[in-house]
Order: C-alpha cells, then structure tokens, then sequence
C-alpha cells in the first residue's frame, strides 16, 4: 500500500453545540428529549460497530469535500471523543456532586497531532469499537441523583452527567451522519 498523502487541514469546528439538549439537531435529527440517558450504553456500542462496518469500505479514506474529514478522520475523532467524555463523565463522578470544571480539549489540534488521515482503517475500526464500549461501560455507572452532578466547561457551559451523556451521544450521532453510516 502507497503511504497516504496529507489532505491538509479541516474546516476547524468553532460551534458551540450545547444547544442541541435544547431542542432537536436539523441535520442528524438527534433529538435530547427522545433518547433515555439509560439508553445511551446501548446507543454507544451500536455506534462503535457502524463506524467499524463504515471504515471496512474502500473509500474510507476519502475525503468528501475540500476541509471535511474523510470516515476514517472523523472515526479516530470519535475514538478520541470517547476517550475525552469517559474520562469526563468519571471527573463528574469523582467529584460526589461538587461542581467540576473541564479541562480545554482542541479537537482540531489533536487530529492535526494525531495525523488521523494517516491511520489504519483496520485498526480504527478496532479501536473506535473499544473506545465505544468503554465508554458505554462508563455510562451505565451512574445511577439515581448522580444523573444531576454539575460540571462546567471552560467557556461557561454547564451539564450534569445527564446533560453530558446526551450532548455526548449526539457528537456521536452527527458524525454517523457525516460518514453515512
């Protein structure tokens, strides 16, 4: 196999999507209030398997448009993601109800360090699959009032681990639409 070339960068993603445990995403349709939070384990390894399905095609590597991840990109993001939110949720649980504070996360600098348009669909898929079940092992934990312990993004935002649960499974969802898995 010829070494992949580098695509160059994406479009960096500045939006603030917080607003989608408000009301419904018009391009995924993901909708916050239908989804219950104790179904978000099941949501995230089904997730993992689709990405792992979509990254066995040939054009895994493809990138659609000019700045707009290819699957594989946007599958190393996700890994990433779950990864970044299991350890999330795990910092709200640690901190028996007091109000936790995140650390930034640049997604855009973490696939520009990672080389995401370098990696092994093969193993990809492997590792988005793992990285879905762990999180969705670390979903099913909570349980009763934990649902409500806060936790504040460094730009303001504030969650639950509810809250986080379902912004988390709509990234999660996006993306499935990027890659029309």
């Amino acid at each position: 196999m010829t070494e992949p070339t580098d695509p160059g960068p994406s479009t960096p993603d500045t939006a603030d999507w917080t607003w989608v445990l408000r009301r419904p995403c018009p391009d995924c349709g993901f909708d916050a209030d239908l989804l219950p939070v104790e179904e978000v384990p099941a949501f995230l390894r089904d997730a993992g398997q689709r990405y792992a399905v979509r990254l066995g095609r040939d054009d895994a590597r493809t990138r659609p448009a000019p700045g707009v991840w290819s699957p594989l990109e946007y599958a190393c993001h996700v890994r990433d993601v779950c990864d970044v939110m299991r350890g999330r949720l795990g910092q709200v649980l640690a901190g028996g109800g007091d109000t936790v504070h995140f650390a930034d996360w640049d997604q855009d600098a973490t696939a520009r360090e990672r080389q995401y348009w370098r990696a092994d669909p093969d193993v990809v898929a492997r590792e988005v699959t793992t990285a879905c079940d762990a999180a969705a092992t670390a979903y099913a934990l909570p349980e009763g009032t934990q649902w409500a312990w806060p936790a504040r993004r460094s730009n303001g935002s504030a969650f639950t681990a509810r809250t986080l649960a379902l912004y988390f499974a709509h990234d999660i969802r996006h993306h499935l639409r990027d890659v029309t898995a």
